[in-house]
């Protein structure tokens, strides 16, 4: 079985590539650098872990 994510990473990161679709790649240093400008996220590893999803997704979507 794969990872696990919570339901507040996966909705965030959904509502964030909503929002901010043509800013995010499928490189996860470029999209923790756009999180930070885009998003107020309280703690890195939160930050790290919905860049990780958007990078997961966006992926998916290419």
């Amino acid at each position: 079985m794969g990872r696990i994510r919570q339901a507040l990473i996966k909705r965030t990161s959904m509502e964030l590539i909503k929002k901010y679709r043509d800013l995010f790649t499928t490189d996860f240093e470029t999209n923790k650098k756009v999180l930070e400008k885009v998003a107020v996220i309280s703690t890195k590893r939160l930050r790290n872990r919905i860049a990780g999803y958007i990078t997961h997704k966006m992926r998916q979507l290419q």
